[in-house]
């Protein structure tokens, strides 16, 4: 048995005792540690259905923890390593981590590095798993000597972790951000300047003035297309959300008449060595204290009062979950 959160499509989230089975082909037992709130926590919460693919469901795309069992087949982790899983389908269409034991599939594990404490690892998440992904892709394309780089949801998980990676690596890191009362904490982070998101939020024109070599982008809809056109020749935008929209309303001009490149971004499906490099990334450039500046830390109960805040876009940095309280 576990203690867990469980979401019903039918009744109110709760935690619960729920059954934990033993890992079959390819799965891991983990002893989780810590969890976090992330944007698709709080729609499973809601009932999403896009997200919730089963009912009912334990909510949480993150597990950290240390590996209690193995199944068969498994190889690459081992009972006693300490691990962190990001997304692979958790808190979707199998439980998450919301729980104080999970069965996972080992493949999508990675063993977490000494230097990375599980409550650290908690923090990065899937927002700053994503965020690395996200920088070892526009990397690929945009070195600092091209110019200023853009992130845009500046304050929330993903931007939180971008901003100091790319600033690590020598980037001019403007943060674009609804919420302009944090500027000393984005520039704390690295960032040299700190834009309201309305600048870029509104339809405008398909072909702008090129001001960004580069963006991070995890809101989509106009801004998305805002970015894309407004990006210098040969530059690149990576996209790994859509708070603002879905949709994507631009044109091919960006591509055709500037060469700008965009990057999709998808951090369920990453393969285990992109998995492994991105942690290598975030291990080796991320600061912890920058990180703990921005990240608070809440019990389970607390963590489901989160959820509608989550997906109002009203929390600031990292919630990370200790699954035993």
């Amino acid at each position: 048995m576990s203690r867990a959160v469980l979401v019903s499509r039918s009744t109110a989230p709760t935690i619960t005792e729920v059954d934990v089975p033993d890992p079959g082909e390819g799965e891991a037992l983990v002893d989780v540690t810590y969890s976090s709130v992330n944007y698709k926590d709080g729609l499973a919460l809601a009932g999403d259905p896009g997200v919730a693919r089963i009912d009912p469901l334990v909510p949480g795309v993150d597990v950290v923890g240390t590996v209690a069992g193995v199944g068969p087949g498994v190889h690459d982790v081992a009972i006693g390593d300490r691990v962190t899983l990001n997304g692979a389908g958790a808190g979707e269409h199998r439980h998450g981590g919301w729980t104080t034991r999970a069965v996972v599939p080992a493949a999508s594990l990675v063993v977490l590095p000494d230097a990375v404490s599980d409550d650290f690892a908690a923090a990065i998440g899937t927002a700053g798993f994503t965020a690395a992904l996200s920088v070892l892709a526009l990397a690929r394309f945009v070195s600092p000597a091209d110019g200023p780089v853009v992130v845009t949801g500046a304050s929330g998980g993903v931007g939180s972790v971008a901003i100091p990676l790319l600033a690590a690596r020598g980037y001019a890191v403007t943060a674009s951000t609804g919420r302009l009362s944090n500027r000393a904490s984005l520039q704390a982070l690295g960032a040299t300047d700190v834009v309201d998101r309305a600048t870029l939020s509104e339809p405008g024109r398909p072909m702008q003035k090129a001001v960004w070599a580069g963006a991070v982008d995890s809101v989509g809809g106009a801004t998305l297309a805002n970015l894309l056109a407004s990006t210098r020749w040969g530059g690149a935008v990576t996209a790994c959300g859509l708070a603002q929209d879905v949709q994507l309303p631009t044109t091919v001009l960006p591509f055709i008449l500037r060469g700008v490149s965009l990057l999709g971004i998808n951090s369920v499906d990453a393969p285990a060595a992109l998995r492994r490099a991105a942690w290598d990334l975030l291990a080796a450039d991320l600061d912890p204290r920058l990180l703990s500046r921005v990240t608070r830390t809440v019990g389970l109960e607390d963590a489901i009062a989160l959820g509608p805040d989550v997906i109002a876009g009203a929390v600031h940095g990292r919630t990370i979950v200790d699954v035993t309280r």
